[in-house]
Order: C-alpha cells, then sequence, then structure tokens
C-alpha cells in the first residue's frame, strides 16, 4: 500500500512563495508518474503538475507553467512542488498523487493514489 504525506502549505501573501512536499511511503512503491492537483469549494479538482518519476519528465497546467516548478527526489521518495509569485487564486487545497500506468498525466482519474491535502492560502 503507498501513503502520501503532504506538507508545506499555510497562509502567504500575493507574490510570495511555498513549497510543497509530498513524501511517499509504501514497500512497492514505483509510480510511472507523480503529480500535483488542487481543489476548491465548489469546483473540480485540477491538475497543477506532473513528473516522470524515472526520466523527470515534467508537464505543468497552462495557467501555473513559468510559476509552478514540480521536482522529485527519488532517493527520498519526495516529490516537491515549488510555487512562486503566488495569486489569491492560487488558493486551495493542494494534493499529491502517484500513478503506475502511463498515459494521461492531467487527470485525477488517471492517479491511483492520493495524500489527505495541504491548505494554500494567498492574501491579497
Amino acid at each position: 500500500q503507498v501513503q502520501l504525506v503532504e506538507s508545506g502549505g499555510g497562509l502567504v501573501q500575493a507574490g510570495g512563495s511555498l513549497r510543497l512536499s509530498c513524501a511517499a511511503s509504501g514497500r512497492t512503491f514505483s509510480p510511472n508518474f507523480m503529480g500535483w492537483f488542487r481543489q476548491s469549494p465548489g469546483k473540480d479538482r485540477e491538475f497543477v503538475a506532473a513528473i516522470s518519476w524515472s526520466a523527470g519528465s515534467t508537464y505543468y497546467a497552462y495557467s501555473m507553467k513559468g510559476r509552478f516548478t514540480i521536482s522529485r527526489d527519488r532517493a527520498e521518495n519526495t516529490v516537491y512542488l515549488q510555487m512562486n509569485s503566488l495569486k489569491p487564486e492560487d488558493t486551495s487545497v493542494y494534493y499529491c498523487a502517484a500513478k503506475r500506468y502511463s498515459g494521461i498525466v492531467d487527470a485525477p482519474t488517471a492517479y491511483s493514489y492520493w495524500g489527505q491535502g495541504t491548505q494554500v492560502t494567498v492574501s491579497s
């Protein structure tokens, strides 16, 4: 069983930065991709970014590209999301996810494992 634990959320002013971490554990942890999603009340879960676990190839939602950077440390089984130039509309609960197979990376249904989420609040 894979467990994902996010950390690093909090309150930040507009224009500020945060770095989220997602620590993965599990005897057979070997994902194909790791991703970050976010969800605000009353809205669908939204793709943020994804990274290929082996090759390190990265994918971003258009609105986050250039502001957010996803990275991973395979030795530590950890994936990161560096968020810069944060805007109030980035306020959301951010979730880490892992998928076992190749294919689409921007759909929540493609991911098998999820963390509990971490709140990010950006004040204006």
